[in-house]
Formats: C-alpha cells, sequence, structure tokens
C-alpha cells in the first residue's frame, strides 16, 4: 500500500461517512410525508426481522399522508407494530388493504427535539471523520516509518488527509444547517 491508496481509501470512507449521515437524516421526520421515514422500520415478519420497504410499497399521495401496501395481507399486523413500537410517534390507521399514516405538523417542542437529534447525528459522523482522519495518519506515519516515503511527503500527505478531513465536516455542517432550517420551516 503506497500514500495514494491510503489517501484515496481516506477519502473514500470520509464520503461515505457523510452520505450515511445524510441517509440518517432521512429518517428524521419533518413537516411532511416522504417514504424514506419509515421504509427503514425493523418490523417482525415472518419470524425475523425485516425492513419495511422489503414488506410493503410506500407511497405519499398527499404532502402530510404516507401510504403503506403490505405485498402480503398476512404482514399486516406486523407491519402496524413496527410502525407503533417505532420512535416515529405516528399511529397507523388500518384501512383495508392499506395502512394509513397521517403526518401530523410539528410542535415548537417538537421540532426542537428533532433539531438536537439531528445535531446527535452529525456529532457522530464528526467522530467517525476524526476517526478515519487518525487511521489515515498512522497509515502514513507507518509508511514513513518503513522508509516508503520521505519525511517531507509525509507532511504533504498529512496536510491533504487534512483538507480532506476539512472538507468532509463543511459538508457535514452544511447538511446540519440544511436539515435544521427544514425541521424548523412552518
Amino acid at each position: 500500500m503506497n500514500s495514494d491508496d491510503i489517501l484515496l481509501e481516506t477519502e473514500d470512507s470520509m464520503d461515505k461517512a457523510v452520505e450515511y449521515m445524510n441517509h440518517e437524516f432521512s429518517s428524521v421526520r419533518t413537516g411532511k410525508a416522504s417514504p424514506a421515514l419509515v421504509e427503514n422500520i425493523e418490523v417482525q415478519a415472518y419470524g425475523t426481522p425485516m425492513r419495511m420497504k422489503q414488506l410493503a410499497l410506500i407511497t405519499t399521495p398527499e404532502p402530510r399522508l404516507l401510504v403503506i401496501q403490505p405485498f402480503d395481507m398476512s404482514t399486516m399486523k406486523d407491519i402496524d407494530r413496527g410502525i407503533r413500537e417505532s420512535k416515529l410517534g405516528i399511529n397507523p390507521t388500518i384501512d383495508g388493504k392499506l395502512i394509513r399514516l397521517r403526518i401530523p405538523e410539528l410542535s415548537e417542542e417538537r421540532r426542537r427535539d428533532l433539531c438536537k437529534t439531528v445535531r446527535t447525528m452529525a456529532e457522530e459522523a464528526r467522530v467517525r471523520i476524526r476517526s478515519i482522519r487518525r487511521d489515515g495518519m498512522e497509515g502514513l506515519k507507518k509508511l514513513e516509518k518503513e522508509g516508503d516515503i520521505t519525511e517531507d511527503d509525509l507532511r504533504t500527505n498529512e496536510k491533504e488527509v487534512q483538507t480532506l478531513t476539512d472538507k468532509a465536516v463543511k459538508a457535514i455542517d452544511t447538511a446540519v444547517a440544511a436539515k435544521e432550517a427544514e425541521i424548523l420551516k412552518v
């Protein structure tokens, strides 16, 4: 492994950490309905935990309504239970072969709580970024110790790792600001 491989691996890992955080953000409820709110809810069906998106078609016919249509009607009660047990805080309504989820307006207090949740997710992502940075730096120092790169190359590559870190942290901060604005928008 050379210094270029370490830099590429570091950048790729940081990009994945930011991407994961953005995916996590999609599960945070805002004022409008989105299939991402429920698609990853874990449901106990067929004696095994499964994701909602594996069990049902999820659509948004109205801005404040989610409709969940199970592929197999025998999983209807399992899906209902999964939604009730999730942290979503919305009670489903079974309507024949569909489950309807009305997305209520968020109270000011609930909006602040959701902003705290988003900031916590962002801090977890920053911790991952710092861990990836540390791994990259250690890999570069190991190469220098083994004589594969010079001390000057080490400094140059360390600056590059720091640049990647700064870029990832800025992406996190931008995403947090956007998500908080989306949550706080009435």
